[in-house]
């Protein structure tokens, strides 16, 4: 039996039956099964062609330059911050991402931590597994439908999030790089008005800026009475001015997918009662990780096929 001859990192685990495709093509190295990862990259690193990564891990420049023979790094998510494409274009490295696949699941996930967040669920449902369900009430909750909120970046996730929030008649603003008339949704520029203005803040924007949005003084503006929502990157938020917020409750109450340094959350955000807290699963159903992996499948046949990636991201 021939061996397959192309070398690929895989970085995190991947759904079953894509890893078992990636298996049957290629030689596939799992960095993560290894508590020395340095060991493994002496072994097999001048070797390895493709890496396999998600949107939040990337791959570092460090590790990106003990690759030599690396092609391409084919990213199984949306973002690319975790990326350093300039880096990859002056290797002539090509860079894909997986776009259109996981808009639903990670607007569904929003209107979840909004939900949760403002109807408190999850201290109701710590109450009742607790068995305190009739000696300890509850604060009353936070009405949902008919809030104002206001949405940062109005891109592919930002307008399904738009989308499900009318159907809980919010009335909607955004905040963006540009206007988008035929959105219908009311444009705010200023970030700081926007968040003065609506009830609920939900980020969606891009990170590939590096760049805090959200500050103690778009915290303040937001109020005693205004929401959190994050389901685009940590690294868009002051945590330690999140955390103050919180615990001085200039702001109601958060709702987090993601974290500055994950998995690593704050203590004090798992301690506190009104922040709903998920391990970044905006994309993490079945179908949808089924469906990321196929494009990253396609997209590696088409580089080793001396073709342009489908979904490639940079110029080499």
């Amino acid at each position: 039996m021939t061996l397959p001859t192309i070398d690929v990192l895989l970085t995190q685990p991947v759904p079953d039956a894509i890893d078992a495709q990636l298996t049957s093509a290629y030689q596939v190295h799992r960095l993560y099964q290894y508590d020395d990862p340095q060991r493994l990259l002496a072994e097999v690193g001048p070797r390895i062609r493709a890496v396999v990564t998600g949107g939040a891990k990337g791959l570092s420049n460090a590790l990106m330059d003990q690759l030599p023979a690396l092609q391409i790094i084919a990213i199984s998510g949306i973002g690319t911050d975790a990326v350093d494409l300039r880096h990859a274009a002056s290797r002539r490295i090509q860079v894909t991402t997986t776009p259109g696949v996981l808009t639903a699941d990670v607007a569904d996930l929003a209107m979840g931590l909004i939900i949760s967040t403002l109807r408190r669920l999850g201290e109701g449902e710590r109450l009742v597994r607790d068995g305190q369900w009739g000696t300890v009430n509850l604060p009353l909750a936070r009405k949902v439908s008919g809030i104002e909120l206001g949405i940062v970046g109005l891109g592919q996730v930002g307008k399904a999030i738009a989308r499900r929030a009318a159907a809980f008649d919010m009335r909607i603003a955004y905040n963006g790089r540009r206007e988008q008339p035929e959105s219908g949704y009311r444009y705010e520029p200023d970030l700081i008005a926007l968040a003065r203005s609506v009830d609920v803040l939900v980020l969606a924007a891009s990170a590939d800026g590096g760049q805090v949005l959200v500050n103690a003084e778009v915290l303040d503006a937001l109020g005693p009475q205004g929401y959190l929502v994050n389901v685009a990157r940590g690294k868009l938020v002051d945590e330690e001015a999140l955390v103050q917020a919180l615990r001085e409750r200039r702001i109601a109450g958060a709702g987090l997918d993601v974290f500055v340094d994950e998995p690593h959350v704050p203590p004090a955000l798992r301690d506190l009662d009104h922040v709903s807290l998920q391990p970044h699963r905006g994309s993490a159903t079945e179908q949808t990780r089924l469906e990321m992996g196929a494009m990253v499948l396609n997209n590696l046949k088409a580089c080793f096929a001396g073709e342009v990636p489908p979904n490639r991201v940079n110029q080499r």
